[in-house]
């Protein structure tokens, strides 16, 4: 879908525990720090829909598996219309998932566990900039 990016993450095995890494500075996805914050999201349960206006998302599964769905409304989009479903996971599926702004999304909890991801964003949080409506 265009405006989203998936980026395969390293996952480095330790005998003490392991090092996942998220962003760096140097990767051209990186437009910028602004805030850095985790979200939980229970088994079952579902979050969204959400549309930033300004903002590009970097969401990094850290614990459990979220099911994430991206909606293209963009009238001038060649993706416009369509729906991106992705499952990411530290154990199974360990990407990034970059989301520019202007897209919809939501996510939900699908491990038997809650859920926790971590959002880098290029500027700090702004409630007043995002739309959100009911999931449906």
């Amino acid at each position: 879908m265009r405006g989203v990016t998936l980026t395969p993450l390293k996952r480095i095995h330790t005998d003490k525990g392991d090092v996942l890494h998220a962003l760096k500075a140097t990767e051209t996805s990186y437009c910028g720090f602004g805030e850095a914050y985790f979200s939980e999201i229970l088994h079952g349960q579902i979050k969204g829909w959400k549309r930033h206006n300004r903002m590009t998302l970097n969401l990094i599964v850290v614990s459990g598996k979220v099911r994430f769905r991206i909606y293209d409304d963009r009238k001038d989009s060649p993706t416009c219309g369509e729906t991106m479903v992705v499952e990411l996971s530290p154990d199974d599926n360990y990407q990034r998932l970059t989301i520019e702004p202007h897209l919809w999304m939501s996510f939900e909890g699908v491990a038997n566990q809650t859920s926790i991801i971590l959002d880098i964003i290029p500027q700090p949080h702004d409630p007043q900039e995002a739309d959100t409506k009911e999931y449906k």
